[in-house]
């Protein structure tokens, strides 16, 4: 089974660093994609990142196009998220996801994990 782990969460200043980790212990054949999402109090749910676990294609959200980058471990089963630049707007829950599909778009995932608080303060 899937099961999708993150962590690295926690209050950073802004234009300071951090990076987030999601494990996926239960990885199958079956997960070829990999996701960040993040939700901020009062709005929907935003795509950030996105990454296959095959070639590696990635894709980002214009917000944080060249402030954040995707990769992954494939012998780890975990993919990272290197949030530099934080700005106090990507203060927000984010939350890993996983699809059965290699197209590296916003919508289509399967798998949600819990989520973690990332709060960046001016």
């Amino acid at each position: 089974q899937v099961q999708l782990v993150e962590s690295g969460g926690g209050l950073v200043q802004a234009g300071g660093s951090l990076r987030l980790s999601c494990a996926d212990s239960g990885r199958t054949f079956s997960v070829l994609t990999m996701g960040w999402f993040r939700q901020a109090p009062g709005k929907e749910r935003e795509f950030v990142a996105a990454i296959s676990w095959s070639r590696g294609s990635t894709n980002y959200a214009d917000s944080v196009k060249g402030r954040f980058t995707i990769s992954r471990d494939n012998a780890k089963n975990t993919v990272y998220l290197q949030m530099n630049s934080l700005k106090p707007e990507d203060t927000a829950v984010y939350y890993c996801a996983a699809k059965r599909t290699v197209l590296v778009g916003a919508t289509g995932y399967d798998y949600w994990g819990q989520g973690t608080q990332i709060t960046v303060s001016s």
